[in-house]
């Protein structure tokens, strides 16, 4: 594989712009899918689908900075951010498929809590994505992630002493909720760190 000498650095900023809309996509279908279980409109082929089309967004990334000589910002920065950006959408992906493989009945009121928060992580770093090139705006929307992944924790550790709070709950349901809850968790610590890249390439620019 070859390095170009001819300047394509806009194409990054493209690239990770649909890159955030895909994650923004998916975890609005997540969001759905959890709460409108269990006759929600959106399956999780369709979630899958975009899961999909977030890989090959991430391919094409790489493929681009493995041949391009000039980049926009720093090779491992470029490389750290989309790879996070595809562990969003990894993480939503495996928690909408734990709906059905644990055949779960009803959504809790904490993970339809939860998806709602990664939703919002997911639209500021949108933002961030979408103004990487001219920095505007990009400050603001990572403050706005840090504040909802402290709202989510808040509510990952309410889910969790809501399960061991009940004594006469199944033991399978707390191990089937503790698996989603951690899989939407995940998926929000994955907004806190493509939110620090992003601080990190604004520092360095």
């Amino acid at each position: 594989m070859r390095f170009s000498l001819t300047p394509r650095t806009s194409e990054f900023f493209t690239l990770f712009g649909k890159a955030g809309e895909n994650a923004l996509q998916v975890s609005r279908l997540v969001e759905r899918r959890f709460r409108e279980h269990p006759n929600s409109g959106i399956t999780q082929e369709q979630v899958k689908r975009e899961e999909t089309e977030g890989d090959s967004i991430t391919r094409e990334l790489i493929t681009l900075l493995n041949t391009q000589y000039v980049t926009p910002f720093d090779r491992d920065d470029i490389y750290l951010l989309a790879t996070e950006l595809d562990d969003i959408v990894d993480y939503l992906e495996e928690a909408s498929d734990l709906l059905g493989l644990y055949g779960v009945e009803m959504p809790t009121r904490h993970a339809v809590e939860q998806c709602g928060i990664i939703v919002k992580a997911c639209e500021q770093i949108a933002v961030a994505c979408d103004n990487l090139k001219g920095m505007r705006g990009v400050q603001e929307a990572l403050v706005q992630v840090k504040l909802h992944e402290d709202e989510g924790d808040r509510v990952h550790r309410d889910a969790l002493a809501a399960l061991f709070r009940d004594e006469g709950i199944d033991p399978l349901i707390v191990i089937r909720w503790k698996d989603i809850y951690a899989g939407l968790e995940r998926a929000l610590d994955a907004c806190e760190t493509v939110a620090n890249v992003i601080a990190n390439i604004v520092v360095k620019s």
